[in-house]
């Protein structure tokens, strides 16, 4: 018995600490795959939220086919799409007032020089990022969903499969059709909107 089942079989007994170790080891990835579908912090950590309060309700039906990880990926996936659907939303837009941050979230204090990339190569960096955000943003989601998970959080082919309950084959065929619709938008537009 690994540690995550461990500690599925001590939260199901109602151990609340066995299940936020759960939480601890698994919250960043959750996050990450969120934000890449969200495109926005809050969203983001909405949508984590919402994964993990799901992930609770239902551990229970947790059969362990798949790893752990694989299965809250494919709750996380399907809640963001469920979220996007309601929205309705195509296109994320970044205010040019929002202060200016890190990858990591810090923000820049514009003040203090700083020997790392100038605030204009930050800014550019977050502008190229939301663009392809946006790009993203417009595929169906089937083809979305193998984008983000196998290009933007490098999953392999099988966990993707697994998350998106389908075979790998179909994972390879939308990856290259994603990607190819991609490359149509872009190549039609400036890299910079």
């Amino acid at each position: 018995m690994d540690k995550d089942d461990e500690l599925i079989k001590l939260s199901l007994a109602g151990d609340i600490e066995a299940f936020e170790a759960l939480v601890e080891k698994y919250q960043q990835k959750i996050y990450n795959l969120s934000y890449r579908y969200m495109g926005t912090e809050q969203d983001a950590y909405d949508m984590a939220q919402e994964t993990l309060i799901k992930a609770f309700r239902s551990l229970g039906t947790f059969k362990g086919d798949s790893s752990l990880g694989t299965w809250l990926y494919r709750i996380t996936t399907n809640v963001c799409l469920d979220e996007l659907r309601k929205r309705k939303r195509t296109l994320h837009i970044v205010s040019l007032d929002e202060p200016l941050a890190t990858t990591d979230g810090d923000e820049i204090d514009r003040d203090i020089p700083d020997p790392s990339p100038t605030a204009d190569i930050l800014y550019e960096q977050r502008q190229m990022e939301a663009y392809l955000q946006s790009v993203i943003a417009t595929l169906k989601p089937e083809h979305k969903s193998v984008i983000i998970l196998r290009d933007v959080m490098g999953l392999t082919y099988e966990e993707v499969a697994e998350a998106l309950e389908c075979s790998i084959g179909t994972v390879k065929s939308r990856l290259n059709r994603g990607r190819e619709v991609l490359r149509k938008k872009i190549s039609k537009q400036e890299l910079l909107p």
